[in-house]
């Protein structure tokens, strides 16, 4: 089912250059519009934007909400370079011969995704900050992790087990971060 899964997505590669640059846009460049746009709401969720507001309190608020939205996505990532070592799965290319991914991503094992890991994390962490705003984050993160499908770099239970890894940092961190 992974592999059909895989193909089903793979297979709409290689026939129009538009789709092939969309696809490495969202799986390459969108994660970095991603960043900038946590920072944004940071500052707007912290209260930073108001001139008023811009004075010690605020600044801490502003540091303590980054380190509860990036420290989560560090330990994915981490986490994920870890097991990725530890599991040993070759990436979609590697395993199919056939395949060739749309850029050339390094050349580490594919289980968990870093990235699936590191935008699922920041998503949820955002999520338990402000709901609205961690559900478009959600969205954001299946968009790329389905173009790094789509791309021929990752298999979908890359992606999903990079999802669950980021998600379960992220309610960890917030759970314990509520008792501290």
């Amino acid at each position: 089912m992974n592999n059909q899964i895989f193909f089903f997505f793979y297979n709409f590669t290689h026939q129009s250059g538009f789709f092939d640059k969309l696809v490495v846009f969202f799986a390459v460049y969108f994660p970095l519009a991603i960043l900038f746009s946590v920072g944004v709401f940071l500052l707007y969720h912290s209260g930073v934007y108001k001139r008023e507001n811009f004075n010690k309190i605020v600044i801490k608020k502003l540091i303590l909400n980054s380190l509860v939205v990036f420290g989560p996505a560090f330990f994915a990532f981490l986490i994920a370079t870890i097991l990725k070592e530890i599991i040993h799965i070759d990436r979609s290319f590697v395993q199919f011969s056939k395949i060739s991914p749309l850029f050339n991503p390094n050349q580490e094992y594919a289980f968990p995704s870093t990235h699936a890991s590191i935008f699922s994390a920041l998503a949820f962490s955002i999520f338990f900050l402000h709901k609205k705003v961690g559900y478009i984050f959600m969205l954001f993160a299946l968009l790329i992790g389905l173009a790094r499908i789509t791309a021929g770099v990752h298999f979908p239970i890359d992606i999903f087990g990079g999802f669950i890894l980021g998600a379960v940092v992220a309610y960890l961190v917030a759970y314990f971060g509520k008792k501290i």
